[in-house]
């Protein structure tokens, strides 16, 4: 969408505060021993304090409040009885649904001790985020922000999984423009000022390729390497973007 009024702003702030929450609250109870159905439980009762539902239950059935992700899973993993183990690294992806208004954030966070390599990682899809979001500015075109993400994490020695891609938000999950996650030279139209997206890097150690799951929601590494997820919701703007989902 795109934010005409101060009414939609304040609507998608709403949103994103929410998201926001919900990630801080639920990051903060990853541990060893912890069951990802716990977890998403968690997360219903920061949404329900809030008044916000769960976009992808809602718009897409998901079965459950948000998404959960360990090691080679990708995207889209299913809370459940899996306990959480030391060295792994868990995804949590929340969007939320608020009033009419739609957000959308992810943070990759390690249950204990991480490998080195792991940890890395984690911190090349943190700084690939942060260069999309410098790239993200009204004019510049659309695959300037996929340039931008694919430079950062190829520097630090990380493959983007391209086929997963960030997106337009606001009234639903997924709207117009996809943002993806490299450099695509046909996606030269330029952004425009009050247009909401995601900007969303997903990087693997291994190879770029993703298969999907057997449960027909899961999305994971091709080569079962772990995996990295990144993301915020933002209003383009002529200079730095407001991201909807930092929090405050």
């Amino acid at each position: 969408m795109s934010v005409d009024t101060p009414e939609e702003l304040a609507g998608l702030r709403r949103a994103g505060r929410a998201v926001a929450a919900t990630l801080r609250e639920v990051a903060r109870r990853v541990r060893p021993g912890v069951t990802t159905a716990e977890l998403d439980a968690q997360a219903a009762r920061v949404f329900a304090r809030h008044g916000a539902r769960s976009a992808p239950a809602l718009v897409y059935g998901f079965p459950g409040t948000i998404c959960i992700s360990v090691d080679d899973e990708a995207v889209h993993g299913i809370p459940g009885p899996r306990r959480l183990r030391a060295g792994e690294l868990v995804k949590l992806d929340v969007t939320a649904e608020l009033d009419g208004f739609f957000a959308d954030a992810a943070v990759s966070v390690p249950v204990g001790q991480v490998p080195p390599r792991v940890a890395r990682m984690a911190a090349a899809a943190q700084a690939s985020l942060r260069r999309g979001l410098q790239a993200a500015q009204a004019g510049a075109p659309v695959n300037a922000i996929g340039a931008a993400v694919q430079a950062e994490a190829e520097r630090r020695g990380c493959a983007v999984l391209a086929e997963l891609t960030g997106h337009g938000i606001g009234r639903s999950i997924h709207e117009e423009p996809s943002v993806p996650n490299v450099y695509v030279p046909e996606l030269d139209a330029p952004l425009r000022e009050g247009t909401v997206i995601t900007i969303e890097p997903i990087l693997g150690l291994g190879s770029s390729a993703v298969r999907a799951g057997d449960d027909g929601w899961t999305i994971l590494t091709a080569d079962g390497a772990p995996s990295a997820h990144a993301e915020h919701t933002l209003v383009v703007s002529a200079g730095e973007p407001l991201v909807l989902t930092a929090g405050g």
